[in-house]
């Protein structure tokens, strides 16, 4: 089954997005739903890229061509860089087009989701030997079978049973319980990738922050001098005009790809983005999707 983008070709303004989240990560909507709302905008090529999950986009892009929706295999990895966890700098990286049935991505990615969730589970335990109670959480957890899946579901539970207001006070608690962020290496992600026919590029380098943060040229510069990389995510939610700007020049000085994404969670304020395919348009070919001139 090629699920419609072998030898798929796209207008200029074509519309685009290829950066999105379900529930299968940390997404708010079921996939069907996702797929739905994206035929139902008319999309023309989209990219379902849950963090660190390749076992189910088979199933999506099935999804996606029962709709006539051409669906291009992504995923987030979720990787850390220069160095081990807590020492590196972590940071996403956007794997597109490769084999989503090689053998040794799904052993790299069921390693990184097996290791989440064991922590999890150990976070949640200490909690309630702290005297935290989550008599609620077969009803908050609904969208996941009532069960913890992932490392954010702690926080979840604290904040709707009143013992927090915001994200940043769970994150110190469950990190103060055990939580570590656990990561990939960059380089065998990308080396993994490569190995089974697709490309990989920094997700959202202009996002500010404490991590993810590849806003400066000279790190961008660094990464490239060590690994590989196939590009940068030029457009995205996080990034202002001038920062786009300046990644655009960067890609295309350094001969690099750039992608557009919207990062939807599908909630009001992170929706699916219409981009246009030529500003994608180099990715795009290097994927096997031609965009016409």
């Amino acid at each position: 089954m090629t699920h419609l983008t072998t030898n798929l070709t796209l207008r200029p303004d074509s519309s685009i997005d290829l950066h999105m989240h379900t529930t299968y990560s940390d997404g708010h909507w079921p996939a069907q739903q996702v797929i739905d709302f994206l035929a139902g905008e008319h999309f023309d090529l989209v990219a379902i890229t849950d963090h660190d999950r390749v076992d189910k986009i088979v199933e999506i892009q099935e999804l996606g061509a029962a709709q006539q929706l051409p669906v291009l295999a992504g995923v987030e990895m979720s990787t850390n860089w220069n160095g081990p966890v807590g020492l590196g700098r972590m940071g996403d990286m956007l794997c597109y087009g490769f084999d989503p049935e090689n053998e040794d991505l799904i052993e790299l990615t069921k390693k990184t989701v097996r290791i989440q969730l064991e922590n999890t589970h150990e976070v949640n335990k200490t909690l309630l030997r702290q005297g935290y109670s989550f008599p609620r959480q077969e009803e908050i957890l609904a969208a996941n079978g009532g069960k913890l899946r992932f490392p954010i579901d702690n926080v979840t539970l604290l904040r709707e049973h009143g013992y927090i207001k915001g994200r940043q006070e769970g994150i110190e608690i469950i990190t103060q319980a055990g939580y570590y962020s656990v990561r990939a290496d960059m380089a065998e992600t990308i080396d993994v990738v490569h190995r089974s026919g697709g490309v990989c590029l920094i997700a959202h380098p202009g996002r500010h922050g404490r991590e993810f943060t590849f806003y400066e040229p000279a790190l961008l510069d660094q990464v490239r001098a060590e690994m590989p990389l196939d590009g940068i995510e030029v457009y995205h939610p996080s990034h202002n005009p001038a920062s786009v700007q300046g990644y655009i020049e960067y890609v295309q000085q350094h001969d690099l790809l750039g992608t557009t994404g919207s990062d939807s969670h599908y909630i009001p304020s992170r929706m699916p983005i219409k981009y246009r395919a030529d500003l994608s348009r180099r990715f795009l070919e290097r994927v096997g999707i031609h965009v016409t001139d």
